[in-house]
C-alpha cells in the first residue's frame, strides 16, 4: 500500500471520516463543558482532555476557543429550529394549533436536555459573534412564522399592519417569555407554549391595538 493511501485510509476509516469523528468529539465535549459548568469553563485544554484528543487536533478544526463556542451555539440553534420546522410542517389545523405544537416541541428540546437549558441561559456578550447570532436567530424565527403561518387560517392582522413586523414582534415577545421561563421553569413546556400561543393570536388577529 502506498504511503498516501495509508494516510487516507487507516483501519478501514478514511481520513475525512476520522476528522469528522474528532470534530464530533470536540463539539460534544465543548457542549458538555458549557452545559455543566458554564461558558467560562470551556477551555481548549479541558475540551481536549474530555474528548481524549491532543490539542493539535483541536486546531485542525477550530481557530480558537471562541470558534468552538460559536460552533456549539450553532448546533444548539439548528437543533431547536429543526424541532420548530418539522413540527410546523407536520401539525394539523390552523395557525393556532401549528404554533402551539411547534412551541411545545421547541421547549421540550430545552427541558429534556440540561446542557441546552444551561447554554440557553448564558450571557452571550463575552463571545464575539454570538449576540449577533441571537438577533439573526430571532429574525429567522420571524421568517418561519411568515413562511408556515401567514397563509394559515387564523393569521389575520389588520390591513394597515405590516405582517413582517407582527412576526418579529411575536418572535421577540415569545423569546422574552422563554428567557424568564429558563430562569424559573415554573410551567411545563405545554403550559408555556399555550400561554405564548394565546398571546400571539391576540396580536396576530389585531385585537388589543395595532402595530405600525
Amino acid at each position: 500500500m502506498a504511503r498516501g493511501q495509508a494516510v487516507r485510509d487507516y483501519g478501514g476509516v478514511s481520513a475525512d471520516d476520522r476528522r469528522a469523528e474528532r470534530r464530533r468529539r470536540l463539539l460534544d465535549a465543548g457542549r458538555h463543558a458549557w452545559g455543566r459548568a458554564g461558558l467560562g469553563e470551556v477551555t481548549v485544554r479541558g475540551v481536549c482532555t474530555e474528548a481524549g484528543l491532543q490539542p493539535r487536533y483541536f486546531y485542525e478544526q477550530f481557530a480558537n476557543r471562541d470558534a468552538l463556542i460559536v460552533a456549539v451555539a450553532d448546533e444548539v440553534r439548528d437543533k431547536l429550529f429543526t424541532a420548530l420546522v418539522d413540527t410546523s410542517r407536520s401539525a394539523d389545523g390552523g395557525i393556532e394549533d401549528t404554533l402551539r405544537a411547534a412551541l411545545t416541541a421547541f421547549l421540550r428540546v430545552i427541558a429534556d436536555d440540561p446542557d441546552i437549558h444551561h447554554i440557553m441561559r448564558t450571557d452571550l456578550a463575552g463571545v464575539p459573534g454570538l449576540e449577533t447570532r441571537r438577533v439573526d436567530s430571532l429574525n429567522m424565527v420571524a421568517e418561519l412564522i411568515l413562511r408556515y403561518g401567514a397563509d394559515a387560517p387564523g393569521f389575520d392582522p389588520r390591513p394597515d399592519v405590516d405582517r413582517r413586523r407582527v412576526a418579529r414582534f411575536v418572535a421577540g415577545g415569545v423569546n422574552h417569555l422563554i428567557d424568564n421561563w429558563l430562569a424559573d421553569q415554573d410551567e411545563t413546556p405545554h403550559e408555556l407554549a399555550d400561554q405564548c400561543t394565546r398571546l400571539c393570536m391576540t396580536l396576530a388577529q389585531g385585537r388589543g391595538g395595532g402595530v405600525r
